[in-house]
């Protein structure tokens, strides 16, 4: 009588080779994951430093919103002489806003916040703008908002004093693997607003 015994349960050759199968991909995509996270975070501190350099210049730039809107809003005089020199109102809901995609915006004003003294965004401006700290911001990603501080005094000889606040739009991570891999192609980055008191509204000539 012969004796036949199937003994391929005691078979595990290959056995290593389809566990690197499984977990290779596994360990690839996390490492991804860490060096991608890295990046997005290196995106996220350049585009609030690339603001608050921003907010900063248009605090002594010329207003963003077109000059005739400007003074519309923020009159330099009281409507009554006799109240010049007192206080300024605070009141918060008088606004003018420059943007999105360049919606009521001073065109010139504008891109020299966010291009620099040259146009286009570049190395070798002497007066860099948003876009040459982070070349992903653009001018149609700028919102700008002017609102009444309660600063200042009526007939100031300096224009009033706002206080402005700069965010950005519609950016979105740049994450190149994990796009690839999961679709991971439109996660915004937050419009991170950065909020200032202006100075003197005046853009430096020899700037």
């Amino acid at each position: 009588m012969v004796d036949v015994r199937v003994s391929f349960w005691r078979d595990d050759r290959g056995v290593s080779l389809s566990e690197g199968l499984i977990t290779i991909p596994i360990v690839l995509l996390i490492f991804s994951a860490f060096v991608e996270f890295g990046y997005a975070m290196s995106q996220w501190n350049q585009t609030v430093k690339a603001l608050q350099y921003g907010a900063r210049l248009a605090t002594v730039s010329d207003p963003l919103v077109p000059a005739a809107d400007f003074a519309d809003a923020f009159p330099t005089d009281a409507d009554d002489p006799l109240n010049n020199g007192r206080a300024a109102p605070n009141d918060s809901t008088i606004s003018i806003t420059c943007g999105p995609a360049r919606a009521n915006c001073n065109a010139a004003a504008l891109s020299r916040v966010v291009e620099g003294s040259v146009a286009g965004c570049g190395a070798g401006d002497p007066r860099p703008g948003i876009c040459d700290l982070n070349w992903r911001i653009t001018q149609d990603n700028v919102v700008i908002t002017y609102q009444r501080s309660g600063l200042g005094y009526w007939g100031r000889p300096d224009g009033p004093v706002l206080t402005m606040r700069l965010e950005v739009r519609n950016i979105t991570f740049d994450l190149p693997i994990l796009s690839a891999l999961l679709g991971l192609d439109d996660i915004v980055i937050p419009a991170h607003p950065v909020t200032i008191t202006t100075e003197d509204l005046k853009t430096c000539s020899t700037c």
